[in-house]
């Protein structure tokens, strides 16, 4: 059978060493890489997201999720009463606010619905 196809002779490892090191890096370079882009900045924005949930008092105006901007009148354990207008008010989960607003901005934008 060696006529027509040539033995290989594979280059033998020497007996005792391993890849060492130098296996291990290119791995671990993009753990780190992944830990960097994606795991730590997901992390540092639910810290805030849950700070600013935590700070969360009456006469503070929010945005919610959903894009329904309003003053806080009451806070709950799980609900947050809102006023999105004049005697108009809506509960929502307090995980539902994506985020605080300047002072002043729900009677600004209150204003110019009313001209």
């Amino acid at each position: 059978m060696s006529f027509f196809i040539s033995d290989a002779a594979a280059q033998a490892a020497p007996a005792g060493t391993s890849p060492g090191i130098e296996g291990l890096l290119f791995p671990l370079a993009i753990l780190a890489f992944f830990y960097f882009l994606f795991i730590r900045p997901q992390a540092k924005k639910a810290k805030e997201q849950k700070q600013m949930l935590s700070a969360l008092s009456k006469g503070t105006e929010v945005v919610t999720s959903g894009g329904v901007l309003g003053k806080v009148i009451e806070v709950d354990e799980n609900f947050v009463k809102l006023e999105v207008s004049e005697n108009s008010f809506v509960y929502v989960q307090r995980h539902a606010i994506s985020s605080m607003m300047p002072k002043g901005t729900y009677k600004t934008v209150s204003k110019k619905i009313k001209k």
